[in-house]
């Protein structure tokens, strides 16, 4: 899961970013309305954590433009406003979750999740393919009801093909899901991935489609 966090406090950033990503997100980090915006103009996330009160504006109008644009990312307003008109106005400017701070990360996280998985339609907290399930509230897999280790990009990889259910998952699309802005992308990091992951499951688990990408095998 990639998500974007919109936050002025250094501290709380950094804290967010390494939070979420010991809960296995990607997690790429912007301060501003306007580096929001431009953010969401040129990548894909899966959520937004936005912050109401940014130095150059409002996270709520933010958000208005985005819904009034047509962006249906989901999003969570994280703020210390958090009277009951606060909640309420920030739901009605299309807010997919509020929640106020001081919060709980493992809260914050689960939210994050529910957000994400009702955005992409899907009704269940796990996902399954086969005999194989993961967990990413827990970042756990299992095959056949047994434990199947992984190692986080392997999971990532894992549930990026599992979550389009058959559709193929483009290279660049992988990618995004294993890496933030600031971190270097290998080369050859998804085909070494995909190598593990076929020792692990079976090289009919994933089929390569030429040019295009990856999905999973029959039977997804």
């Amino acid at each position: 899961m990639r998500v974007l966090v919109v936050e002025d406090d250094p501290l709380l950033l950094d804290g967010l970013r390494v939070g979420l990503g010991l809960a296995g997100a990607t997690c790429d980090v912007v301060s501003s309305c306007g580096d929001a915006e431009a953010a969401l103009a040129t990548s894909t996330f899966d959520a937004v954590v936005l912050d109401r009160m940014l130095p150059d504006g409002s996270g709520l109008d933010v958000l208005k433009r985005l819904r009034a644009g047509g962006d249906l990312t989901p999003i969570l307003l994280l703020t210390a406003l958090d009277e009951t008109s606060d909640r309420i106005d920030g739901l009605d400017a299309g807010a997919d979750d509020y929640l106020g701070k001081p919060f709980d990360l493992e809260e914050l996280a689960a939210r994050i999740r529910a957000i994400a998985r009702r955005g992409a339609g899907r009704a269940s907290a796990t996902l399954a393919w086969r005999d194989v399930t993961l967990d990413p509230a827990t970042m756990t897999a299992a095959r056949g009801g047994a434990p199947l280790p992984l190692s986080r990009r392997e999971f990532a990889v894992l549930s990026a093909l599992m979550e389009r259910r058959g559709a193929i998952a483009s290279r660049a699309q992988i990618e995004d899901r294993l890496y933030g802005w600031q971190e270097e992308i290998e080369s050859n990091a998804v085909e070494v991935h995909v190598h593990h992951l076929r020792a692990k499951l079976g090289r009919e688990a994933i089929e390569t489609v030429r040019g295009l990408g990856y999905r999973m095998g029959d039977g997804a």
